[in-house]
Formats: C-alpha cells, sequence, structure tokens
C-alpha cells in the first residue's frame, strides 16, 4: 500500500474510504516510524509505530496533544509521572509540560496536537 499525500497536508490513502489507523503505518525494526495523516493551521494528526525499545526524548510542546494507543503497550512520561497506555486507551499531554514515549513492547498511536 502506498500512502502518499494527494494534496499538501492529507494523506490520500485515507481519502473517500475508511482504513484501519493501525494498517496506515508499518514497524520498522530499531526504528519509530511517523506518517502524517493531516497537517493544518489548526492542529495535526500523526500516526507513530515505535519498535521495541525506542523512545522519544523527554521535550515540551506548546499545545494539548492526545494520545491514542492503536496496538500493543507503551509507557507516556508526563511531568517525571510514568503512565502506563494499551491498545484502545486515551491520554492527553498538556501544553508545556515535560513528556516522553517509551516503546517497552512494539506499539502504535495516534497523535492529535490542536494548535490553539
Amino acid at each position: 500500500m502506498t500512502c502518499e499525500k494527494e494534496k499538501p497536508g492529507i494523506l490520500k490513502a485515507c481519502l473517500d474510504k475508511g482504513k484501519r489507523l493501525a494498517d496506515l503505518v508499518e514497524y520498522s525494526k530499531d526504528s519509530i516510524v511517523s506518517k502524517t495523516i493531516l497537517d493544518k493551521s489548526v492542529g495535526i494528526i500523526t500516526l507513530f509505530a515505535f519498535d521495541k525499545g525506542q523512545k522519544l526524548s523527554e521535550h515540551t510542546a506548546p499545545y494539548d496533544a492526545v494520545v491514542q494507543v492503536l496496538d500493543g503497550c507503551g509507557q507516556l512520561t508526563i511531568d517525571g509521572e510514568d503512565k502506563q497506555v494499551s491498545a484502545g486507551e486515551i491520554i492527553i499531554m498538556p501544553a508545556n509540560v515535560p513528556h516522553a514515549v517509551t516503546a517497552q513492547e512494539k506499539f502504535k498511536m495516534l497523535l492529535t496536537m490542536i494548535r490553539s
């Protein structure tokens, strides 16, 4: 399956028919794969696939971000507190609060960041 963009900011594979989110991004050995679904001035929706052991180091973002776990389990560290998340769960990372992501096993997540 190719997932080329048809027009700026919109993933072509998601136009005109339903898709299973977890199928739109593949795992890659020793890597983190990201794929932007929608990128607009008011927000961005991005899929991530983390191989076991991969991490996003602690950082902050100026906007609230919603994480929906699609497959597997992961650990989010939000303001120094570890939070375990599993497929089907949702958690919010508040704006301007330090957070990090650790893949204790393979997992996929959808990140929705609202820019306002």
